[in-house]
């Protein structure tokens, strides 16, 4: 039951007979019916070329070592989460294991309508204010992490990528993955030589996988290089907005002293961090979409 009109009517029955059971079935109607409207307001604002298409998206934690790591295998479970409350699947196109924790780096990509439009909002570094759980004297840390996100290549776009302008690379996968996966050359990384892009795939046991999800992501890249590039002078126009580029802290977030998440382009703040971190990212995305779509 998800209409208005049922709704009415289940408040109607419940009023006539006084049925507790019927009021608290109807709030939670009513709160699902919210939820799915405030769904539909964000779907209409994803108005871009690019927004309606799967995305891949990239966590890399900043200088650190292990604090940073932890952090971005922090944020790497923050976005599967969002993705799993959000109807999007997710796959791991790679996965680079931490030395003692956390990650060094992750690759997503993202399946379900809309799902570039949502995660581009994201795109920027994240910093962490914790009680660090690896520092023997509870001191106070700050890590960052950087989150890239591009919008992923179909079929009916062309990206030429000429052979000749990439060096390809096959290595045994370190961490953990199984006898085969760490024994054999399955990994892949691909060098863009005109651009100096590099991407590099893991996860898969066949190294024909890996260099097919390599270049997926190469030309989700260069998609991406093409289209700042095409916007450079429209951008240079600009400059007085605020400006939303890849290498900005976007948000914070605050374990101790205190408990609060700040977006520090649009302002939203929220003192739920737990939420936050269990995939909790509507409010921030919405005003993000309000403020810059």
């Amino acid at each position: 039951m998800d209409s208005y009109s049922d709704i009415s009517i289940l408040l109607d029955l419940a009023k006539d007979e006084n049925d507790e059971n019927a009021f608290a079935e109807a709030a939670r109607d009513i709160d699902g019916l919210e939820k799915g409207v405030d769904r539909l307001e964000l779907a209409r604002m994803l108005s871009g070329p690019d927004d309606a298409r799967n995305a891949i998206l990239t966590i890399h934690p900043g200088a650190g070592g292990t604090e940073s790591q932890d952090w971005a295998e922090m944020l790497f479970r923050m976005y599967a989460r969002f993705c799993e409350i959000a109807g999007f699947s997710v796959s791991v196109m790679d996965l680079q294991s931490g030395d003692e924790a956390g990650i060094k780096s992750a690759t997503l990509e993202v399946q379900g309508k809309n799902s570039f439009g949502y995660l581009k909002a994201e795109a920027g570094v994240h910093r962490l204010v914790r009680i660090s759980p690896f520092d023997a004297n509870k001191r106070r840390h700050t890590s960052f992490a950087s989150v890239f996100v591009y919008p992923e290549i179909d079929n009916e776009i062309e990206i030429e990528v000429n052979p000749a302008d990439l060096r390809i690379d096959t290595y045994r996968a370190s961490g953990a993955g199984g006898q085969h996966v760490n024994k054999t050359s399955s990994a892949v990384r691909i060098t863009h030589l005109p651009t100096n892009i590099v991407v590099q795939c893991q996860n898969e046991r066949s190294q024909f996988q890996n260099k097919a999800n390599a270049m997926k992501i190469l030309k989700a890249r260069l998609y991406q290089k093409k289209l700042e590039e095409e916007n450079k002078k429209l951008k240079q126009m600009e400059k007085n907005k605020k400006e939303i580029a890849w290498g900005s802290q976007i948000r914070s977030y605050v374990f101790h002293p205190y408990t609060m998440v700040k977006d520090h382009r649009t302002g939203v703040e929220t003192s739920n961090i737990q939420q936050v971190m269990d995939g909790g990212l509507d409010d921030f995305i919405k005003e993000y979409l309000l403020q810059y779509s």
